[in-house]
């Protein structure tokens, strides 16, 4: 896999590219209209789906917590409070997920956040040699091994999907 930093400009490929993590981009024509943009990066891109995370932010008594799950999943909120002490966790609202990330609903990465958050890899992501995230923007997914991606958020892995999409 190579490291690339040139061409995207997200603050995600910035921040794999200046911690020396290896990435490869993966850009893809983006439709508005998609009904999920986990599943249409998955099939853009020609990618099993069980590799494709989704990025979201939970809020809790702690804070904003970062959970990231299969585009195959949902969120599990109670097993993700649970991975990081807190007693209940609830989605947090897309304006702050935006204002505190830096990036926008369907390209949030968990990598280059503009504020550092608690971050939860669901344990699945170990289950595979690389996986792809957002990179930052519609239209765009990094692929990483997932021990870069914990690396690169400073995370932990937790079983914290659950089935549904």
């Amino acid at each position: 896999m190579a490291k690339r930093s040139a061409g995207a400009g997200t603050p995600a490929s910035t921040a794999l590219a200046a911690a020396g993590i290896p990435f490869t981009l993966h850009p893809y024509e983006h439709d508005p209209a998609a009904p999920s943009y986990g599943l249409e990066a998955a099939e853009a891109l020609g990618v099993d789906p069980e590799r494709v995370f989704k990025t979201l932010l939970a809020d809790t008594e702690l804070g904003i917590v970062v959970g990231v799950v299969p585009v195959t999943g949902m969120l599990d909120l109670k097993a993700l409070a649970a991975a990081v002490g807190a007693k209940r966790a609830g989605m947090a609202d897309p304006a702050v997920a935006e204002r505190r990330t830096g990036y926008v609903v369907g390209g949030i990465s968990p990598i280059g956040q503009k504020t550092q958050h608690v971050t939860v890899v669901d344990e699945t992501a170990q289950l595979f040699d690389t996986v792809f995230v957002s990179g930052g923007r519609r239209g765009l997914d990094v692929e990483l091994a997932p021990a870069d991606l914990l690396a690169a958020t400073g995370g932990i892995y937790a079983a914290i999907a659950k089935e549904g999409a």
